[in-house]
């Protein structure tokens, strides 16, 4: 029988010869907007083997106001005012929740959204789980360093862990327990995974040195994936981030989601390949913008000479937001299952 999308991730990760690549296609509301007659190809030709339950066990937030995709202004469930200058796309906070580091009490986790019957909650997940056969991954994604930055802005976060004193360092250790009594949840259902995430990289290196991320943030991490027990762990982070790349593997996480292009795929390759899954991705700032589809056949023969392998530990993924080429995109996923029908067969036939 062939195996379910559930099988064919979870496969995939353990290097235990999947019958196919996995797929994950992510999509903004600009591309959804622009480009529906693709999108229904590409569901129809290529269907997601990874989603979230399909159920909402969280309360209603009184602090969410607006659309968080819409152009003008937009408060999340901490309180977070983001603006917006282009429909489609996420805003950027400019102006930040607290004035100093020392006011981290006046920060209010989001407590209020939790599901109240925890029990409950977790029946729906789990009834949600049984009846989907995808690989399932948590509806919650902590992001310490990203939430740091919404509550004191970009410029005065980064300032502030270049040195950090005690006062910093009670507002990441409030925002973390946050997340853990999140993720204490979502571990305790029959989800596949849990996933966090933060954006770690410049264009060329690290967005700060590695010390004080091994410092602050690695920890942090490292709780989320004792926390996952038994479950796989998929983390998300942008930018070049090839100097924690071993150090993400070390502590547990099973699946990377990164910006490949903005790094050498040979050195990653040498650091990671065998050891994690390389969940996407095919880049988005200048090859899925292109016209010519040609340009995303050749990335995609980019990736596969560097980090295929049959046995398994590639996800395809990649984003269709903002400026992307909607033909370029189908194109990628034609020249994936391209290199599939040349591949080398496994144990037993696979």
């Amino acid at each position: 029988m062939p195996q379910s999308p559930r099988e064919v991730v979870t496969r995939c990760l353990r290097f235990e010869y999947p019958d196919r690549l996995p797929h994950d296609l992510w999509t903004l509301p600009w591309a959804v907007e622009r480009y529906p007659e693709q999108l229904a190809e590409i569901a129809r030709r290529w269907p997601n083997d990874i989603a979230r339950p399909a159920v909402d066990v969280y309360r209603a937030s009184r602090r969410r106001t607006g659309d968080a995709y819409a152009r003008g202004t937009y408060v999340d469930e901490w309180g977070c005012l983001f603006s917006s200058v282009h429909d489609g796309v996420i805003g950027e906070v400019r102006e930040a929740l607290i004035a100093e580091p020392r006011e981290w009490k006046n920060v209010l986790p989001p407590y209020e959204t939790l599901p109240e019957d925890r029990v409950a909650a977790r029946d729906e997940v789990n009834r949600a789980c049984a009846a989907d056969d995808r690989f399932l991954i948590a509806s919650c994604c902590p992001r310490p360093w990203e939430r740091y930055q919404f509550i004191r802005s970009t410029v005065e976060a980064m300032v502030d862990i270049m040195s950090p004193d005690r006062a910093v360092r009670e507002l990441i250790k409030h925002i973390h327990e946050f997340y853990l009594s999140e993720l204490e949840f979502w571990v305790s259902t029959d989800v596949d995974a849990i996933m966090f995430m933060d954006d770690w990289g410049a264009q060329s290196q690290l967005l700060i040195p590695p010390a004080i991320w091994r410092d602050l943030f690695k920890p942090l991490y490292r709780e989320y994936c004792d926390l996952a027990g038994g479950k796989f762990v998929f983390m998300h982070s942008d930018g070049h981030i090839t100097e924690i790349y071993d150090e993400l593997i070390e502590i547990g996480v099973n699946a990377i989601n990164s910006q490949l292009f903005c790094m050498d795929i040979g050195r990653l390759a040498e650091i990671a390949k065998g050891r994690v899954t390389f969940w996407g991705e095919i880049d988005r700032q200048h090859v899925l913008p292109s016209a010519d589809p040609r340009v995303g056949r050749d990335a995609v023969q980019t990736v596969a000479r560097n980090l295929y392998d049959p046995a398994g530990g590639l996800i395809v993924q990649f984003e269709l937001g903002a400026g992307a080429n909607a033909d370029t995109a189908i194109a990628i996923l034609e020249q994936w299952d391209a290199v599939e029908a040349a591949r080398t067969p496994g144990p037993c036939g696979t």
